[in-house]
């Protein structure tokens, strides 16, 4: 059956790029049929990274709408931060499951002055909002759009070695088939307008005889 299909589908290329060469010139055939050639050949090393950059991509469209994938942010009581970083830390250590908590356990510190909140990002996966104006902890809850973004760029697997030896030659291939995917659309339709032009110009040139 694999084979079977196999078959098929070389049949429907082999007949595509035929009907590509009835419509083009020899030269813009020969273009053509590589393109074709580049896409039958990059598409499937192109699936499994694509397809995670786009489900990752999908949940990070909507993290500001899906609590699942960030939770919501919260309003502090005053948009003049007036505590210090140890008064942050110190409220961290008011958190359960954190009274030891040190500074190397938050990995990023986010301030929003505007809504009165500090958001910690904890090394754990979990992310406290801090009121900047009492202490008051607001929120606690799991953050699940930073490990989203790492897959989103594939550091989540093994680093910058697929980030940038993966990921980034997939997003460099993906180019390349979107830029030969427009010539290819284009080609036919330039050679059906040259063709139009010819017959035009041939049945003006006939009756001016």
């Amino acid at each position: 059956m694999l084979k079977s299909g196999r078959c098929d589908f070389s049949s429907r290329i082999a007949s595509q790029e035929f009907q590509t060469a009835t419509l083009l010139p020899k030269s813009e055939m020969s273009l053509n049929l590589l393109n074709r050639r580049i896409h039958y050949w990059i598409t499937p090393f192109l699936a499994l990274p694509i397809l995670v950059i786009i489900l990752s991509g999908l949940l990070l469209q909507v993290k500001k709408q899906w609590t699942w994938v960030q939770p919501v942010e919260k309003k502090g009581s005053s948009d003049h931060p007036s505590i210090s970083f140890e008064d942050i830390l110190r409220s961290v250590r008011q958190t359960g499951g954190f009274e030891s908590a040190e500074w190397k356990d938050i990995k990023r510190m986010d301030i929003r002055p505007s809504k009165g909140i500090a958001k910690l990002s904890m090394s754990s996966g979990i992310e406290i909002q801090i009121d900047t104006a009492s202490g008051k902890v607001l929120q606690t809850a799991i953050r699940r759009s930073d490990w989203i973004e790492s897959l989103h760029d594939g550091s989540y697997f093994a680093g910058d070695w697929t980030k940038l030896g993966v990921f980034l030659p997939s997003a460099v291939a993906l180019l390349a088939l979107w830029v030969t995917g427009l010539w290819m659309f284009w080609l036919p339709l330039q050679s059906k307008w040259k063709k139009k032009k010819r017959r035009a110009q041939a049945v003006t040139s006939n009756a001016s005889q």
